[in-house]
């Protein structure tokens, strides 16, 4: 009786471990989920109450869901209606990068979290972790889209002349109430929202030194982990340059209220693309009609040099000789991006192993530097346009209007490839000065689960 009594707390172990990891995975899952959902919709609604969104009739809570949904990869369909002879077209592609990298930053950071108290990492656990993740983003992307449609009625006319000439043609046109929508397209939400969430997870499992790996990646730590915590440290203290920028600008030029929902939807649009314009990189682009750039100044001038057709002849480059034509201030950010381009190669250099050779770091500097510009500069796309037609001839001069901003996405990632490996170089060069200890490497593989005889 004793050997069986024995064997039976044993055969129920197994079910009762697997529940327990099943609830205890899920729970952390879910804490990572609503963390990041939290972080946005903070961020969100302080940059749309700063924009004055605060007044809008109704439609405060449609605007943040959308601009959430935004910032998590999803697309977000504009539509307009004017009556039967008119018509308002309308379309907006582009990414609240500070929403999108607080979101990014908070659950990545709840992800981790739990994983940093575990000596060793199995790919089945780590495997439901990112599962359950996934499951539950998308789940509460979808609630949120839910949310994410609203319609605004458009004011035609600008003075009181030009307005009541306007009453008059919408009374004749049937067109004196037009209106301007957005709803959420779910299918391509969801899909980009899989992509989001897949790359923030496994971004943060790449950028983090203290989180174990399973058995069969540890051999990926030397050569990609430094180097990518080093490329999340150049993009992040370029958000705080620009931050510290803006405050400044904020506190000593005027329009407090703008310049802050510019730094609470848009640093990152503004600061990635002056990394990419820094090591020689572009974009380009347009402004055409009365609503623009914010900020800063120098780029929105520059945009309306262009045609303002879309058409990529009409379009105007931005670049660091353009810029610097503009204001010759915009030279500063060939030396502000080599300063902190080898501030990264430095740390990354000191983080790994004594052992790996220049050329090495190098070679891990300019491929991490490359993938980062390959994924932060389709990020900074603006497309926006907005207008009203009467019997399908032209646009309404107080309302049409456009902005483009399109990065050349492999002259710069090609510019950031040779950039890594000049600085990752020198970086290497300027570490064989420092004292490290020993294999760097070592400390993030699982320690042997027995004592070795």
């Amino acid at each position: 009786m004793g050997r069986v009594s024995s064997r039976l707390p044993t055969s129920t172990r197994p079910a009762a471990t697997t529940t327990g990891l099943l609830a205890r995975v899920g729970l952390q899952s879910l804490v990572a989920v609503v963390a990041g959902y939290v972080a946005m919709g903070v961020v969100a609604g302080l940059g749309l109450w700063a924009a004055g969104a605060a007044d809008l009739p109704g439609g405060f809570t449609a605007v943040l869901a959308a601009v959430v949904v935004m910032a998590s990869g999803g697309k977000v369909d504009l539509s307009g209606d004017a009556g039967a002879l008119a018509g308002t077209q309308a379309e907006l592609t582009a990414m609240p990068l500070t929403v999108t990298l607080v979101g990014a930053l908070v659950t990545g950071h709840c992800f981790l979290r739990p994983l940093r108290h575990h000596a060793v990492t199995s790919s089945r656990e780590l495997l439901l972790r990112v599962v359950s993740t996934v499951v539950l983003w998308l789940v509460a992307l979808a609630g949120v889209s839910a949310a994410a449609r609203h319609d605004f009625p458009l004011t035609l006319g600008g003075g009181e002349e030009q307005g009541d000439l306007m009453d008059i043609f919408g009374e004749l046109l049937d067109a004196v109430n037009p209106t301007v929508g957005f709803r959420t397209d779910l299918g391509p939400t969801l899909f980009y929202g899989l992509l989001w969430i897949l790359g923030v997870l496994v971004v943060a499992l790449l950028v983090s030194r203290r989180t174990p790996l399973p058995p069969r990646f540890v051999r990926y730590h030397e050569p990609v982990r430094p180097a990518a915590y080093a490329m999340l440290l150049l993009l992040l203290a370029y958000v705080v340059v620009g931050l510290v920028i803006g405050v400044v600008v904020a506190a000593t030029k005027g329009h407090a209220a703008e310049t802050l929902a510019v730094l609470l939807l848009g640093l990152p649009n503004i600061t990635w693309l002056a990394l990419g314009v820094g090591v020689g990189g572009s974009w380009e682009g347009t402004v055409d009609g009365p609503f623009g750039l914010p900020m800063p100044q120098i780029l929105d001038a520059v945009l309306r040099q262009g045609g303002g057709t879309g058409d990529s002849t009409d379009l105007s480059t931005i670049d660091l000789s353009s810029l610097a034509a503009e204001d010759a201030r915009a030279w500063w950010l060939l030396p502000v991006a080599a300063v902190l381009v080898l501030a990264a190669a430095f740390v990354a250099a000191v983080r790994s192993p004594a052992r790996i050779k220049l050329w090495q770091h190098a070679l891990h500097l300019g491929i991490a530097f490359a993938l980062a510009m390959l994924v932060a500069a389709p990020l900074t796309l603006v497309e926006a346009r907005l207008g009203l037609s009467v019997l399908g001839i032209g646009e309404l001069d107080s309302l049409g209007g456009e902005v483009i901003l399109r990065p050349h996405i492999w002259k710069t990632v090609g510019f950031a490839l040779l950039w890594g490996l000049f600085f990752g170089f020198l970086g290497g060069l300027l570490a064989t000065r420092v004292r490290r200890k020993g294999e760097t490497g070592t400390e993030a593989e699982p320690p042997p689960s027995r004592p070795q005889k």
